[in-house]
């Protein structure tokens, strides 16, 4: 199957035009949507988010991961085989975690180009047929790369929030630590199971369904009372 995972938003043309893409000549592959709201312009945080879902991806999946503001500039695009699956997007870290993730990474440099290549839209004209052609195996594009440019010297963790659910839950970069207190902003959170084991309006942090450290409040946004945003420092004590 081929998973997508874009910062594009979930209106506008640009998902349409890669599923157009990819049917043109996979015409029975089921396409998942994992994600269209990841951190915009945010290659960092989106990585920790991609690397979080990488173990409930089935053997033989292609993931187009693609938050890409350095599109049309001398940014490499890359491909990455790791545990089976690959991951196509561009040379920004993005991939990183999710290849560390997975282990066993063999990297590669997408040489391949097509007539016609948008300088703003590598996902539609350059990630999407580079996936369509690995899902049919097809390797002839790729020049085998020792390591990536960017992110390789990013740590295993990141000690910020990296995404903001629909319900104003704030995702942290962070695993979990059994028993201790979170610091985010000016809060000290303590570690509930779940959300029925808080108080409505309280404010407390647990393990997700991802295994990252999410901060909640019960039946309440925690955006509207802690007033935290992407990007902003979470720690231990």
């Amino acid at each position: 199957m081929i998973l997508l995972f874009t910062d594009f938003g979930w209106s506008g043309p640009y998902v349409g035009q890669m599923h157009t893409v990819l049917r043109s000549t996979l015409p029975q592959m089921p396409i998942i949507e994992l994600m269209h709201d990841a951190p915009a312009f945010n290659a960092k945080a989106s990585a920790y988010l991609l690397a979080a879902m990488a173990d409930h991806w089935p053997v033989g999946a292609v993931v187009i991961a693609v938050v890409d503001p350095g599109v049309g500039s001398d940014r490499r695009p890359l491909a990455v085989h790791a545990g089976g699956r690959w991951l196509i997007g561009p040379d920004n870290g993005l991939l990183i975690p999710a290849a560390r993730a997975l282990e066993n990474a063999e990297w590669f440099e997408i040489t391949w180009r097509p007539e016609r290549l948008s300088r703003s839209f590598h996902g539609r004209d350059l990630f999407a047929p580079v996936a369509s052609q690995i899902a049919k195996q097809d390797r002839s594009g790729l020049v085998p790369l020792r390591a990536p440019s960017a992110g390789h010297d990013w740590p295993l963790e990141h000690d910020s929030v990296i995404y903001e659910d629909g319900y104003g839950n704030f995702i942290t970069g962070l695993r979990p630590r059994k028993n201790k207190t979170l610091t985010a902003g000016k809060q000290q959170l303590r570690q509930l199971a779940t959300f029925s084991d808080a108080v409505p309006g309280q404010a407390f942090w647990y393990e997700n369904s991802q295994g990252l450290t999410e901060i909640a409040v019960n039946r309440g946004s925690a955006a509207a009372i802690l007033k935290l945003s992407i990007g902003d420092a979470v720690s231990w004590s």
